[in-house]
């Protein structure tokens, strides 16, 4: 009897690489006729967030861990490079799942997200197709190609013209971009270490055999134009999204922010949450909650404890966050009470984005929590703090117009008056009117590409069939050049 088409996913550590694999899973095996292994590779141990997701899943999807990565040999390694490093001390582990989903089932491809192209080796072994799914938009997936073309130049020709440039850089099919809000940046970032990794796995990315989307060719017509030309070496993008979570509304005991919600007013409480990793200084934590106050507005807050040393401190750790409340400024609890609450752990943010009593986000500009926005029809505060954010920010404000940037001032920081007054201008000023009813456009749109005859949905079955097609089902394609990989870490 002929086995189910397999899929292998394998996603980088993190909530924001976890989540849009395990949607797309969903997504694939609910509308054609798939089985799924997620491979987890672990560092230490998981959120309770991540451990949520996982357990969310069923058959025919299933996960396995691998054995943990430890860094004795490193020192103070920041997000990236731990989460680089991961994957590439994981690939003999990988390359031992594979030899048994081959011996077990019918792989026929392998997907990974932007940081696991290193995997794209093992998969060669076997002779299964790889593919990236990109958990950024469009936009920052044609930077990604770009990038190592700009780098390349700089090299052959020993010109930092992009160090000094003052012009924004023009990515195809974009709004321009300032080259400070660019992921990365020669004078910024060019000898780090994170510089080097993403460079890497930019480079890396035209081996794959194609490109898994989670956008639609409304929300991004432009770049995924672009991508989808005939530019030699990139392979063929789907656009399937906008994919997200359905939230966790089976949970037998409703959270309390969302009991808070239903006692609020339609459309009168700003959100506010920084991602599972975003972290704000302790000044600007402070200038946040004043402004808040400041602003006169309803908020539900998600706070976490600060961190001077980065914004992305907190990525791969789990803390306590009850501790941050002794970072609030005094009586500020208090002097809020009637028109705010506060989370100090995990929130359910697919359920609040979607409660009829959210009428603002203010989002650090992660992908997911973008999409979360667009599919609920939610305008936005972009306040980008790390990776590809700042992208995304421009895109969002300068691009589809659905978002306000406040300014940052001299000090490097938002202040209050600033945060105060760009509050009042989304929730209750002509201009965030005109948000809300821009992001409302793209809630429809979005619901349109994911109907029935819709692009994404029309997308995603291009790339089911195409799968079907490579079925690995005999023996001798099965076991077709297995010798040993040899992996330098």
């Amino acid at each position: 009897m002929k086995q189910t088409p397999h899929v292998a996913l394998l996603p980088s550590p993190g909530m924001g690489h976890l989540i849009p694999l395990v949607e797309f899973a969903k997504q694939l095996v609910r509308h054609h006729p798939f089985s799924a292994t997620f491979i987890i590779p672990t560092i230490g141990p998981l959120s309770s967030a991540q451990t949520s997701v996982l357990k969310s899943l069923s058959e025919p999807i299933s996960h396995l861990f691998l054995p943990p990565i430890t860094f004795d040999d490193h020192h103070h390694l920041d997000p990236v490079t731990q989460i680089a490093l991961t994957m590439t001390r994981s690939l003999p582990s990988i390359r031992d799942v594979f030899e048994s989903l081959i011996a077990t089932t019918n792989l026929v491809a392998f997907v990974v997200d932007p940081l696991g192209t290193d995997a794209f080796d093992v998969a060669k072994q076997f002779c299964i197709p790889s593919y990236l799914l990109s958990t950024s938009p469009a936009m920052t997936l044609s930077w990604c190609f770009l990038f190592p073309k700009i780098q390349d130049e700089m090299d052959q020709t020993a010109c930092d013209k992009y160090i000094d440039l003052l012009e924004p850089v023009q990515i195809p099919g974009c709004v321009p971009v300032r080259v400070t809000d660019l992921m990365v940046h020669p004078a910024r970032d060019g000898h780090s270490e994170i510089y080097k990794w993403i460079l890497h796995h930019c480079r890396r990315f035209s081996l794959a055999d194609g490109i898994i989307l989670n956008s639609f060719i409304d929300l991004e017509p432009g770049p995924i134009k672009a991508l989808q030309g005939n530019e030699p070496g990139n392979p063929p993008v789907y656009p399937i999204g906008p994919i997200v979570g359905a939230g966790s509304s089976s949970s037998l005991e409703r959270p309390e922010c969302l009991k808070w919600l239903d006692n609020q007013p339609r459309g009168s409480v700003l959100f506010v949450s920084f991602g599972s990793g975003g972290t704000l200084s302790n000044d600007q934590l402070n200038e946040l909650a004043l402004g808040l106050e400041m602003s006169g507005q309803r908020f539900l807050w998600v706070v976490k404890i600060p961190d001077d040393r980065s914004a992305n401190a907190s990525y791969l750790s789990v803390q306590n966050q009850d501790d941050a409340i002794g970072f609030l400024p005094k009586g500020f609890m208090e002097r809020t009470k009637e028109r705010a609450l506060f989370i100090f752990s995990w929130a359910p943010q697919v359920e609040v984005l979607s409660h009829s009593s959210t009428g603002g986000f203010v989002t650090h500009c992660g992908w997911n929590s973008i999409l979360e926005s667009v599919v609920n029809g939610v305008p936005l505060i972009a306040w980008p703090l790390f990776a590809e954010q700042k992208m995304n920010a421009v895109m969002l404000s300068e691009g589809l117009k659905v978002a306000l940037r406040p300014n940052i001032n001299q000090n490097g920081i938002v202040g209050r008056e600033e945060i105060a007054g760009t509050v009042k201008a989304l929730m209750e000023g002509d201009e965030g009117k005109m948000l809300r009813n821009r992001m409302l456009e793209l809630k429809e749109a979005a619901l349109k590409a994911l109907s029935k005859d819709g692009s994404s949905t029309k997308s995603l079955s291009e790339l089911a069939h195409k799968w079907k097609s490579n079925s690995y089902t005999n023996t001798e394609t099965k076991h077709k050049n297995e010798h040993k990989i040899h992996v330098n870490v």
